[in-house]
């Protein structure tokens, strides 16, 4: 590196002198104060970044112009120290990249927190890798060559999160494929954009191109791929100068960057005092922004022991690989569609032209071995010479038109339509071909870009309409390199993603690849696919469903499917498969943790409880795990002040106690806790609910079932029937619909006759001014099917009423509401309902004529103080006589329905005291003769 800097006629001397004056000269004419700064500025930072003595490599991240760059550099060079920008703390990943196939993305992932809010769990950052890139080129150079170290500088993902505003994370996506790094916050090497919007419209429309990622391919990359080492190195650290110096004053990224910056020249100084290495053999690869850096710490020279690190939170850290497309990394850092598959082609374009041999990750590592041949010794550094003024100045080199690689990509862009639907021939791939060339003239540009060939093809060849699923954008981005997916090999998989595949393995299928692959289990046949259905359906209780399908199959409660059929796509969802890695080594170690977690959580509900035990049940096997859920089941409900989620406990707990029932010889002590818990609480609760406006119909009908449907069991486990008579009588409801359900619920307890609520109803109907209103009753009485279904039958006959007496006005607007309350709850009340119809309605259209409603027909007596006439005493016989001759048994029954035990005269019981019975055997004898019969 070179030497002093004296001052000449107020223009700093050196290398970059001359550019300087020229620059500020230009400067004096536009006659603005900071555009001097800027320009001025500019050749310091560059000037200052190539002086110092650990050399700087500026890079831009997923660049085929660096990759090239850095490859010639490591051969020339061949430093023994590589210092890399990336999270110090996924160091012990890159190891492992041998055991995968590029792109795929270095992970680090935290559940649980502590130090960040809990709101933003889960955390997790990627940093994805290429194999057309510079920090891939370092890292395969490091873990291949013997004796060189690979030491990573930059900020903890802890640090990540401690200094990175958190709307700063480079957005997602979400469809299929796009999604493999989903909502995590993306780490890159060198993010070369400019931070100005008024800059890059400026650029692109000056460019004449519609992205970024097109201006940067064709005023960056393409001059850049071919430079020599010098030359790349200036332009790159201008280029982040002029983006550092333009970005906004105060930014919050700027200080997030700067800390960064001082951070990583902390490490590297520690590094360099603690292992004794020669900072010229080392190699400082970082993005081409914090190479411009200006930062007082910047510099193996820089001021130290002003910047303290701060320590890392307590939070737990996972770490591992994932696997990457270069949609996904398109979409997290916000690049053009197809850019980096057209920046892997230039890159294995610029391989061939320039005969270049990339390091590769193959096989196991080979540090530590003996090289093949000796390493040839590295050149000394050359001075320091200006390469920006010629760059900048001369003209673009000749760069004809390559007839062959266009011709070619007309004629595949023709072939992959016709595959696609597209009625396109040979006269579309030569108005491509023209089109072309016609759109690289009129941009200015030397020979077609691959976006010039993709707006041709759309423009000659899709016309009007996709008659497919792929247009014709997506076909030249296949073209030109497709959207390449990475995978992590089996070796390289956390221990939990190992013993999936392996517990997977009597299915028979490759489940690394991408595809949708149909599994059948016939478990009757077959009992040793049992454990892979098993292991299935935890998959599905935890992973994306569309990882893993059922087709046919279920699993429920007392249920036991003995075939099944899914759709797998394990292979397209490995990452989900990865991130539950990092929280268990076994899928039912990480179920049991997420159950217990879910209902120890801030937002646990008893109902959410019930849903964690049947879940363990389903998957777990039940056992001492079950028995926690379900304490803690009892507590939630005890705790909770109101009845919204009543219903769902009603029908969690109704089928929890049926499976119990049916496959144990009592109920668990949590269960039996749980009804008496919830028959005091919902007790307790209820005159509140049936006055509180915002508690719904459903929720109070909700309630009166669990009350009245389970009120056997509470009382034979302790319960007084006192408290729930007490409760429906301090209710006094003012809303229709829950007046018709404490209705019900008094006669369910015998506090109401049914004469009586008939008659209740028949008033209703028969009152002018409760009529607009009688629809709100009658949705009370269709709730009430629920805790009192003996009511069916009033239901029906309330139902009817009102259809038949009800205007119009009033039963069509009603109808819709009906029909959706029955549509919500038609697994409890629509089946009630319809039986109860078909006991009550005649099954035939002939019959129907001459029917008569039950409540329409005439009672035997209409004065209801009339007293029944005494009931007929059956006639003497061996019956009688064996009655009369043991009354014991008689006056006992008669005593526990606290009668008083009477018995009839001899003149009563005498032949013929019954003349209804004589008469009706005498009429039909049939019966008696078949008895007889039978008993001869």
């Amino acid at each position: 590196m070179t030497g002093d800097v004296t001052e000449l006629n107020g223009v700093t001397a050196g290398p970059f002198g001359e550019l300087r004056g020229q620059l500020l000269g230009a400067a004096e004419r536009f006659g603005s104060g900071p555009v001097a700064e800027i320009l001025g500025g500019l050749v310091e930072d560059v000037d200052r970044a190539l002086r110092e003595p650990l050399e700087i490599f500026p890079v831009c991240h997923h660049s085929p112009s660096s990759a090239t760059a850095m490859v010639r550099r490591l051969r020339r060079k061949q430093p023994k120290v590589v210092y890399l920008e990336l999270c110090e703390d996924l160091r012990p990943l890159l190891d492992e990249l041998h055991n995968c196939t590029l792109p795929v993305a270095l992970q680090s992932f935290a559940t649980d927190l502590d130090g960040f809010p809990a709101a933003w769990a889960p955390l997790s950052v990627v940093a994805p890798i290429t194999e057309a890139s510079a920090e891939y080129q370092a890292i395969s150079y490091a873990l291949t060559t013997p004796g060189v170290e690979l030491v990573l500088v930059d900020r903890s993902t802890d640090h990540v999160f401690q200094w990175e505003p958190r709307g700063d994370d480079g957005g997602g996506s979400a469809d299929d494929e796009t999604a493999l790094h989903g909502d995590a916050v993306g780490v890159e090497i060198g993010d070369l954009r400019p931070r100005f919007a008024e800059l890059e419209e400026h650029l692109l429309h000056h460019g004449k191109v519609r992205h970024w990622s097109e201006w940067w391919d064709q005023y960056v990359e393409q001059p850049l791929v071919d430079a020599d080492h010098d030359t790349y190195r200036q332009v790159m650290v201008l280029v982040g100068s002029l983006f550092r110096r333009l970005r906004p004053e105060g930014s919050a990224r700027t200080a997030v960057d700067e800390d960064r910056e001082r951070h990583m020249w902390t490490r590297m100084r520690e590094h360099l005092a603690s292992s004794g290495a020669d900072p010229a053999d080392c190699l400082y690869v970082c993005g081409a922004f914090h190479a411009a850096s200006r930062v007082a710490e910047f510099g193996l020279h820089g001021r130290a022991g002003s910047f303290e690190i701060t320590p890392r939170t307590a939070t737990s850290w996972q770490y591992g690989l994932i696997p990457s497309s270069h949609s996904a990394i398109e979409a997290q850092f916000g690049l053009a569609p197809g850019s980096v598959s057209i920046a892997a082609a230039t890159w294995s374009k610029a391989l061939r032209r320039g005969g270049l041999k990339p390091f590769r990750l193959s096989g196991a590592r080979t540090a530590g071995k003996k090289p093949a041949r000796a390493a040839k010794p590295p050149a000394p550094p050359a001075p320091v010479t200006d390469r920006l003024s010629g760059f900048l100045t001369a003209a673009p080199a000749p760069d004809g038109l390559d007839e062959q690689e266009l011709l070619g990509w007309c004629v595949d862009i023709v072939r992959l339509a016709r595959k696609n639907g597209y009625a396109s021939s040979t006269a579309d791939a030569i108005a491509v071909y023209e089109t072309s060339i016609l759109l690289a003239g009129i941009r200015g540009r030397r020979r077609p870009t691959p976006y010039d060939f993709q707006d041709a093809a759309i423009t000659c060849i899709e016309k009007d309409a996709v008659p497919g699923r792929r247009d014709i954008a997506r076909l030249c981005e296949i073209l030109l390199g497709g959207d390449r997916v990475g995978s992590v090999g089996y070796d390289a998989l956390p221990p939990l993603a190992r013993n999936v595949l392996d517990r997977l393995g009597p299915l028979g299928l490759d489940l690394e690849k991408r595809t949708i692959q149909r599994a059948l289990l016939d478990l009757a046949a077959d009992p040793r696919l049992r454990p892979c259905s098993d292991l299935l359906w935890i998959l599905r209780r935890l992973v994306p469903h569309d990882a893993v399908q059922p087709i046919m199959g279920s699993r429920r409660l007392g249920e036991r499917p003995i075939q099944e059929s899914w759709d797998l796509a394990i292979g397209r969802n490995m990452r989900s498969i990865v991130e539950l890695g990092y929280e268990g080594v076994t899928v039912e170690q990480v179920l049991e943790q997420r159950l217990r977690k879910g209902v120890h959580g801030p937002r646990a509900t008893a109902a959410g409880a019930l849903a964690a035990v049947a879940d363990s049940i389903l998957y777990l096997g039940g056992g001492r795990f079950t028995d926690e859920l379900g304490a803690r089941a009892v507590e939630l409900l005890a705790a909770e002040r109101t009845v919204d989620e009543a219903p769902e406990v009603l029908r969690r707990i109704r089928r929890l106690l049926t499976h119990y029932q049916a496959t144990e010889p009592e109920l668990p002590a949590w269960c039996q806790a749980f009804v008496t818990a919830g028959y005091a609480h919902y007790c307790t609760l209820l005159p509140t609910a049936f006055a509180d406006d915002a508690t719904g119909v459903r929720q109070v009908a909700a309630m009166l079932g669990f009350l009245l449907g389970m009120e056997s069991l509470a009382l034979s486990l302790g319960c007084d029937h006192t408290q729930l008579e007490l409760a429906v009588q301090q209710s006094h409801p003012e809303h229709p619909a829950k007046v018709a359900l404490l209705w019900a619920a008094q006669t369910q307890l015998g506090l109401l006759p049914l004469r009586e609520l008939r008659r209740r109803c028949d008033e209703l109907l028969d009152n002018p001014l409760v009529v607009p209103s009688f629809p709100l009753y009658l949705s009370g009485f269709v709730q009430a099917l629920e805790p009192a279904p003996a009511l069916a039958s009033l239901v029906v006959e309330v139902l009817s009423k009102a259809f038949a007496r009800l205007p119009d006005a009033v039963l069509l607007p009603w109808l819709p509401k009906l029909i959706t309350t029955l549509r919500d709850h038609a697994a409890e009340m629509v089946p009630v309902l319809v039986r109860e119809a078909g006991r009550t309605f005649p099954a035939t259209l002939p019959a129907l004529d001459s029917w008569v409603p039950p409540w329409s027909a005439p009672e035997d007596s209409e004065d209801p103080g009339a007293t029944a006439p005494p009931a007929s005493v059956p006639g003497g016989g061996p019956a009688g006589d064996l009655l009369a001759a043991h009354p014991a048994a008689c006056d006992a029954v008669a005593a526990l329905l606290g009668l008083a035990p009477g018995w009839a005269t001899a003149a009563t019981t005498a032949p013929g005291a019954a003349p209804e019975v004589t008469a009706l055997l005498t009429e039909h004898p049939a019966t008696a003769h078949a008895l007889a019969a039978l008993l001869s």
